[in-house]
């Protein structure tokens, strides 16, 4: 019988990044019409629009392990937030890679004026430059070279994520339903996450209040 670390080693792990991998193979099925797949009348947006929404799930699935793991004991869960995390840089780097080559065909300048004056694309690029140094450090050599900055630096996901929600938000120009959704997400895993800090101060001063003095 395979152990707990086994499981998630040769099953969980597997199972999870093939899953990852499915949006990217079907947007590619679709870019060069395998299996009937199409991308539609106008390719580059649903690109765009895709890649951009995957890695902004992905974001919030990451997010989601740590209250997942606190609320139902399941301690092993935690092994597979790096991966996921990386597959959100994935979907968001080829998120911008798309409008980079494909939508601006590499004209920079171009690229740099909506940078500067279009706010949307502005907190997007903020939040991809964020995602950057969390890939960079997600190995274990870089967990042990930095010690406890790690954990300050990974901090950043937080920051990215509300970004990338705010670019959805502002991207979006009639119907805000959808990313009413995202919105709504992230404010319970933050407010959870904020909850049981304020219950860790509550104990903390609880503790410190009925231990007996020293003489």
């Amino acid at each position: 019988m395979l152990t707990v670390d086994k499981r998630y080693r040769y099953l969980y792990k597997p199972a999870v990044f093939i899953a990852s991998l499915v949006p990217f193979l079907l947007l590619l099925g679709g870019a060069f019409n395998v299996l009937g797949l199409d991308l539609g009348a106008d390719p580059i947006e649903r690109l765009l629009h895709t890649l951009g929404k995957t890695g902004l799930n992905f974001l919030l699935i990451t997010l989601l392990v740590t209250p997942v793991r606190q609320i139902t004991g399941w301690t092993h869960v935690i092994r597979l937030r790096r991966m996921l995390g990386l597959f959100a840089f994935f979907y968001v780097a080829l998120h911008f890679a798309v409008y980079l080559f494909l939508d601006r065909g590499l004209d920079m300048g171009e690229v740099i004026e909506d940078i500067a004056k279009r706010p949307y694309i502005t907190i997007g690029f903020i939040a991809l430059l964020m995602l950057i140094p969390l890939a960079i450090t997600s190995t274990n050599k870089m967990m042990r070279r930095l010690g406890k900055r790690w954990q300050k630096l990974h901090q950043l996901i937080y920051v990215a994520t509300i970004l990338g929600v705010w670019h959805f938000y502002w991207q979006v120009k009639k119907d805000i339903r959808e990313p009413l959704i995202y919105v709504g997400i992230l404010a319970v895993l933050l407010g959870y996450r904020v909850f049981k800090r304020w219950r860790k101060s509550l104990t903390s001063k609880s503790v410190s209040s009925t231990a007996p003095e020293r003489i």
